[in-house]
């Protein structure tokens, strides 16, 4: 289920800026804000569906989110289809994809925290490690397949009808939801809690000053991504190097070099400390940039973002794994709810602040190399906050009956 949801979700992903900006005419700067409020919801939500799928039961989030993602992809999209242009005719696009994309954020955001709470209670402290790089393994199998349908699907039928197969691909699941998914016991036993409880907790974590700080720092790792790969990217590339290039199989390398290496990385540093892997890996994943700025072109934005994963291969599963030693009994999918705070607070900021940079930058100052060294400086900031902060923070510590200390 995971694989056919990020099969969805990086087809579109993939697309989304050029859909908006060339497609339905929204300006570069509109196109980052609708994928900002796309991004963020998509990954701050998890917070209360996390809560919502440990009281409920993760095979009624997965049902809840599958049927939420079909229509709302669907809707997406139709906003580009001839069949639908008499009526959205004389309509506010903008305002329209709001409404639309608040909506299809909320069914993806169930996503998340039940996969990861399902792999924290069927895998044992022995075998956690290799299941998260399992996880992020086939994650990026549908990172991978995404992009490449999308671009079939683009160049066959329509940049809108990508949002057809997301659709259709979500709706698939919903059916194999039902049909052989069934609720995993937490071996630490079943903590019945209430709703009001439930909800208590995740402001319980909210005040843990150590956590969030974490948490914060990494946000500007994913600040790069989600701005640079997603945002900047395709709109270089279409613009300086080739209009017609296919920028959505440039940008599945990343999920194509995890695929290839994620199992291996892992074997290789799962004895890491995870601090060290951390800060390793955003180190790594920063010199991206450096490489597509000494020449950009096609060649070394591959290799580019070949880099980028290896620095995220390194870091993103010891990452969930070390989440998931933070939660207490009955609060996995909480946790793994927070877990993606980061990235919400990166498409909040990312996709507007990517917009925003590349216009600036790039169209009305035309020096679009700069984007690339601006991008590098994050990373770098990145990197030494992270090291600070596990010098002088300490890190998480773990918590049995409570919040993470």
């Amino acid at each position: 289920m995971e694989l056919f949801e990020r099969l969805a979700y990086y087809g579109q992903g993939t697309i989304m800026s050029i859909f908006l900006r060339d497609h339905l005419g929204l300006s570069a700067l509109d196109a980052g804000k609708l994928s900002s409020i796309f991004g963020g919801l998509i990954y701050f939500l998890p917070i209360f569906a996390g809560t919502l799928a440990d009281r409920f039961g993760y095979r009624k989030a997965f049902s809840t989110a599958f049927l939420i993602l079909t229509v709302g992809y669907f809707l997406i999209g139709s906003t580009g289809m001839k069949a639908f242009s008499g009526f959205y005719a004389g309509m506010p696009i903008f305002w329209v994809l709001v409404p639309i994309m608040a909506l299809t954020a909320f069914g993806g955001s169930f996503i998340k925290p039940s996969v990861l709470g399902t792999v924290a209670v069927a895998s044992s402290p022995s075998t956690r490690s290799i299941g998260y790089a399992i996880y992020y393994w086939i994650v990026n199998i549908g990172a991978a397949a995404g992009p490449l349908l999308a671009n079939l699907v683009r160049k066959s039928e329509g940049i809108e009808f990508v949002y057809l197969v997301s659709a259709v691909s979500c709706a698939l699941m919903f059916i194999a939801n039902l049909a052989l998914y069934r609720n995993v016991p937490d071996p630490a036993g079943k903590v019945i809690e209430s709703v009001w409880k439930k909800f208590s907790n995740m402001f319980v974590v909210l005040v843990n000053v150590r956590f969030i700080l974490f948490l914060l720092v990494f946000s500007l790792y994913w600040i790069m991504f989600w701005g640079g790969l997603y945002i900047i990217l395709p709109f270089y590339i279409t613009d300086y190097i080739d209009k017609d290039a296919n920028f959505e199989l440039i940008i599945a390398v990343g999920a194509i070099t995890i695929i290839l290496l994620q199992i291996l990385v892992n074997m290789i540093t799962k004895r890491l400390p995870v601090k060290t892997a951390i800060v390793l890996g955003f180190g790594v994943s920063s010199l991206c940039w450096l490489i597509i700025a000494v020449h950009p072109s096609i060649i070394t934005m591959i290799l580019g973002i070949a880099v980028w994963s290896i620095g995220e291969m390194i870091q993103a599963p010891r990452y969930y794994e070390h989440i998931s030693t933070l939660a207490p009994p009955g609060q996995q999918a909480l946790f793994q709810g927070y877990a993606f705070l980061p990235i919400a607070i990166a498409w909040v900021f990312g996709g507007t602040w990517g917009g925003w940079l590349y216009t600036a930058a790039a169209k009305e100052a035309g020096n679009p190399t700069v984007v690339w060294f601006v991008l590098f400086g994050v990373g770098a900031l990145a990197t030494l906050l992270m090291w600070l902060y596990n010098t002088l923070v300490g890190g998480v510590v773990p918590a049995r009956n409570g919040a993470a200390q």
